[in-house]
């Protein structure tokens, strides 16, 4: 078994997360993820939230697990960021399933995730990163704010690379304050590893804007 990509289902949840979030400024970040989680049909959302910070994503994750019929598991420091997350996510007319404790203890306890949204600007999303059990089937993992200054000099194999998960692939996406994208095989699921064929790479340049085309 491994992902496969649903046009449709994604269409479904990228025209629900824009009605949802008509109100929200960082939107087109939540529709671009929502369209991806549900379109790559993940059953196991995990992401984390901090008091004070936009929930426009959260209400689009939990758009997309609400198609795929999924679960999705929001994790917070504590109980007063619980609430605060709870109420917003409750005025859009969602509840997901929150988790308070700090995210590398609870990491631990969360099995099988094939869809994960991290904030660069956390000082321990790659530690967190790492530290995520992956379904067999392989899973898709998103930094956002990934211009932020604690992202820099970040590399995907550094978190992914250890044996019995590979980088499938990369991109990383100039919205909102930039999206940087994952798609990850585990040893478990089968990806089509294509040994032995040579591909082309695609490297975004950051500071310059100019994307890179690589044969490898």
């Amino acid at each position: 078994m491994k992902l496969v990509w649903s046009p449709e289902t994604a269409s479904k949840a990228y025209i629900d997360t824009v009605k949802s979030c008509e109100l929200y400024l960082e939107s087109d970040v939540a529709e671009l993820v929502s369209a991806t989680a549900a379109g790559w049909n993940t059953r196991f959302i995990v992401e984390m939230w901090s008091q004070g910070g936009a929930t426009a994503t959260s209400i689009g994750l939990a758009v997309a697990s609400g198609h795929t019929n999924g679960r999705h598991v929001c994790i917070v420091a504590d109980e007063r960021s619980r609430l605060e997350y709870v109420q917003a996510l409750d005025e859009a007319g969602m509840s997901p399933e929150v988790i308070v404790g700090e995210p590398e203890e609870v990491m631990k306890g969360l099995n099988g995730i094939d869809f994960m949204v991290v904030d660069s600007q956390r000082k321990d999303f790659s530690r967190v990163l790492r530290l995520a059990k992956l379904s067999n089937r392989g899973a898709v993992l998103v930094c956002k704010n990934a211009n932020s200054k604690s992202a820099l000099g970040f590399r995907w194999r550094s978190v992914i690379d250890d044996g019995s998960r590979r980088l499938v692939r990369s991109a990383f996406l100039p919205v909102g304050k930039g999206l940087d994208i994952a798609h990850v095989a585990t040893s478990g699921g089968n990806s089509g590893s294509g040994i032995g064929k040579r591909r082309w790479i695609k490297h975004f340049d950051r500071q310059s804007g100019e994307e890179h085309v690589i044969r490898k």
